[in-house]
């Protein structure tokens, strides 16, 4: 096993086509590419360390069900690896090493590679990630492709961060982070905080033409992407168990080409368009979109959330309740319309050990205000400005905020994979995005080789402001999963779920998934 699983990988790989779609992307990929074959195998006393603490794992997972989509659970949150599809397989296989194997190092150095083919899904083939970590003390430099999850939630049980969660597959980017809470010297402990920046590049061209296949709707290609965020911590939990963190992350799609554009008014301006790539207008949300006209917007797609996190930690419990707000524009950035309209709010509760319920998490989301329904921009006539009716997800040039189908956000606003469903066709649109939902998930461990999983969201959606819906449109989605750990096969794992939908929204849905993983290490 130790010899064959990346000599696989790196083989399938080589007989495939890639996506990249441009020279810089081409050669990130190369120079990770290298660097994990090599690396990991450098001859100098230095570099030893590299080949130790590295984990490797392989997966199969197989999906049946009846009904109009695939359950909700078995899709979404799924790092877009899951599929709308009722009948699916999935082969993965990874090869990493985490950049805390070095802690007691000031200069860290992680990498990873992660693939997956099968049938059904999205692609036939995909690179999932692959990455280079070099970190000093507390600031890392990540390069490459890499599943990161959502800013202060609880992976396994929330639905996902509004503004980047672990609904799409993850995108290339050259990121500058401070992974963890940064203690500023001088404050003992009670004051830290953690950042980052990034700029990346999105790698479904290929989808977005097969999506469109030629039609009149618009679409991107060469798309860039960028993000940041600032996360401060109040609080010692050493010393006392109240903490607070609070902050605001950002994003914002921007530059390639467009296709299909047309003016403010609805009128064609031709079938393609170069858009800016300019990296300072993405990072202060300036400059403008090639149709503005004389309403100038900011250029690119442009989202983000206020985030804020109280926790009080007891004597093996904790409870903490979290807050993410979402923002299209300036209007609800600064607060404008009403801070409390729209946002997911979330209580996480993690028990003493026990045999039945070891955390729960219980989350609202709404967006059914979006700062009002109406938009007007400032005339002669009418000199007021109303920055309303936000539709989210939604973009005059780019589409929709997703990646690959997928929106990037929370998958209760449903991805652009179930506009054909919902009946807009192949649209590159959210036109269901006035979303009031309410989601309870939990999780426990009743015996140290089963492990168990459920989660049930009730959501009603009223489509959108600009295209409502006559009835409010109902959805129920149901996880039960449950997982089982053989003592004596050291690293195998078999997780069986039965998925459920039902209602209005997203139709019925009955399904099952059964899934076979093996972890380890490679014994040096």
């Amino acid at each position: 096993m130790t010899n064959n699983l990346l000599p696989i990988s790196v083989l399938t790989l080589l007989r495939r086509r890639v996506d990249f779609t441009s020279g810089c992307r081409l050669l990130l990929g190369g120079v990770l590419l290298v660097c994990m074959l090599l690396v990991p195998l450098g001859a100098s006393s230095q570099a030893k360390r590299l080949i130790e603490d590295v984990q490797y794992g392989v997966s199969l997972r197989g999906t049946g069900s009846s009904g109009d989509n695939a359950p909700f659970w078995f899709t979404n949150n799924r790092y877009g690896l899951g599929a709308v599809r009722n009948n699916t397989f999935l082969a993965r296989t990874y090869i990493k090493r985490d950049a805390e194997a070095d802690s007691l190092r000031n200069w860290r150095i992680g990498y990873g590679a992660d693939v997956a083919a099968g049938y059904g899904n999205q692609s036939e083939f995909c690179i999932q990630q692959a990455y280079v970590d070099f970190q000093w003390k507390m600031l890392r430099l990540s390069l490459g492709q890499k599943q990161r999850a959502s800013e202060l939630k609880r992976e396994e049980l929330s639905t996902g961060g509004m503004t980047l969660g672990i609904n799409a597959r993850p995108l290339p980017q050259v990121r500058l982070e401070m992974p963890d809470f940064w203690d500023i010297p001088g404050t003992k402990g009670w004051l830290g905080f953690k950042a980052h920046i990034a700029y990346g590049w999105y790698t479904d061209n290929r989808w977005q033409r097969n999506w469109n296949a030629g039609g009149p709707e618009l679409y991107t290609q060469n798309s860039m992407f960028h993000s940041k965020s600032l996360l401060i911590k109040i609080g010692n939990p050493q010393k006392f168990p109240l903490t607070l963190k609070w902050g605001i992350e950002m994003a914002c799609q921007f530059g390639g080409s467009g296709y299909n554009e047309t003016d403010l008014r609805g009128n064609p301006i031709q079938q393609k368009v170069k858009l800016g790539t300019n990296l300072w207008n993405a990072f202060i949300a300036s400059g403008g979109d090639v149709n503005d006209d004389v309403y100038r917007n900011a250029a690119g797609n442009h989202v983000g959330s206020w985030h804020c996190r109280l926790d009080w930690t007891g004597k093996g419990w904790s409870v903490g309740a979290y807050m993410d707000h979402f923002f299209e524009d300036h209007s609800q950035l600064s607060m404008q319309y009403g801070f409390w309209k729209d946002m997911l709010l979330g209580v996480e509760v993690n028990l003493p050990t026990n045999r039945f319920v070891s955390s729960l998490v219980y989350e609202h989301i709404g967006t059914m205000n979006q700062s009002g329904p109406i938009y007007h921009d400032a005339t002669a006539e009418n000199p007021q400005q109303i920055s309303a009716n936000d539709a989210y997800y939604c973009n005059h040039i780019y589409g929709s905020w997703q990646h690959g189908g997928f929106v990037m956000g929370n998958p209760l606003i449903p991805s652009p994979l179930y506009n054909e469903y919902l009946g807009k066709g192949r649209m590159l649109l959210n036109y269901f995005n006035r979303v009031n939902a309410h989601h309870v998930a939990m999780e426990g461990s009743p015996l140290s080789w089963l492990s168990w999983r459920a989660m049930y969201t009730y959501e009603k959606n009223l489509g959108s402001y600009d295209v409502p819906v006559k009835d409010p449109l109902y959805g129920h989605f149901l996880l039960l999963e449950a997982t089982y750990r053989p003592k004596n096969i050291k690293g195998l794992s078999i997780t069986a779920a039965y998925g459920h939908n039902h209602g209005s929204l997203l139709g019925k849905a009955n399904g099952a998934m059964l899934t076979v993983s093996w972890d380890g290490r490679f014994e040096n």
